[in-house]
């Protein structure tokens, strides 16, 4: 699995991964860094940390281009794209520079966020690439002393808009602070504790987009 950060504005892989080295080259190709078993690539590896990317569209095309073409993805059966949020430049950049097999719309279940999601869902059908689901993030949070659910931003309100518009629900993500901590101390969840229910709740989300 190839993962390529796509958020040129706002690159967080190398935080959330816990790698910060600069990637090397050969035969002319840039060499993905290595995180627990994923190769991943990112503007952030090549910018010093806290500095702006201040670009134009020209620019982040070229840079997408660049990630796609000249980086060495071979041997992958998938490359992930982490999108920034809305449907800007980048999403009609990454489909004109190459095939991409499916989308997968992350929202919140609020309605202010479900509005934005349906409109991605409806920039993606225009252009033609198929919606693999919708994930509902902060879905839910489990005390740790009574163990119950508490829906504390609601909760069921994204499978709902993915039935309306006929998208298939891929799961929900439950709020927790450990979910936090792995993405701040890169440390990912499903890593540092496997038994937990958001990292089961993540496993099964792979496991179904993986099916689709």
């Amino acid at each position: 699995v190839g993962l390529l950060d796509g958020d040129i504005y706002g690159p967080n892989l190398p935080r959330m991964l816990g790698e910060h080295r600069q990637p090397e080259q050969r035969e002319g190709k840039i060499i993905p860094l290595d995180a627990f078993g994923l190769r991943f690539m990112s503007i952030g590896l090549l910018v010093p940390q806290g500095e702006a990317v201040v670009w134009r569209g020209p620019m982040l095309h070229g840079a997408l281009k660049s990630f796609l073409h000249d980086v060495d993805w071979s041997g992958l059966d998938y490359l992930l794209v982490d999108l920034p949020p809305g449907t800007g430049d980048v999403q009609l950049s990454l489909t004109q520079l190459t095939f991409v097999a499916g989308t997968v719309v992350v929202t919140t279940p609020s309605a202010v966020a479900l509005d934005d999601a349906a409109k991605a869902v409806d920039a993606f059908q225009k252009l033609q690439v198929p919606v693999l689901g919708m994930i509902e993030n902060m879905s839910y949070f489990v005390c740790p002393d009574c163990k119950s659910r508490h829906a504390i931003f609601d909760t069921g309100r994204t499978e709902e808009r993915a039935l309306a518009l006929g998208v298939p629900f891929l799961g929900a993500v439950p709020l927790h602070g450990a979910v936090r901590r792995g993405g701040d101390e890169g440390r990912p969840v499903v890593v540092d504790d496997p038994g937990s229910e958001y990292a089961r709740a993540l496993r099964e989300i792979a496991g179904r987009l993986a099916q689709r």
